[in-house]
């Protein structure tokens, strides 16, 4: 399983899948990150969290505990 927390810089990849339930799920979903849409790693924090991300034509910040429960595949 290749997850959101595993891309690189400068890849953009498509969601498969969101893991988690409840409260975390409906959150992702309410970034615009839902099955189907693209993902473009623009840059991510020195120590590795969070991941700024261009979803849907506007950035986002992600933390890498979320990010794994978005399983991708590459483009």
């Amino acid at each position: 399983m290749f997850t959101l927390g595993d891309a690189k810089v400068g890849q953009t990849v498509k969601v498969i899948k969101l893991h988690g339930e409840g409260a975390i799920r409906r959150r992702i979903m309410d970034m615009g990150i839902t099955k189907g849409v693209e993902i473009y790693i623009r840059k991510v924090a020195p120590l590795g969290d969070p991941f700024e991300l261009y979803v849907r034509g506007y950035e986002l910040s992600l933390r890498k505990e979320d990010a794994k429960l978005i399983e991708v595949e590459k483009m």
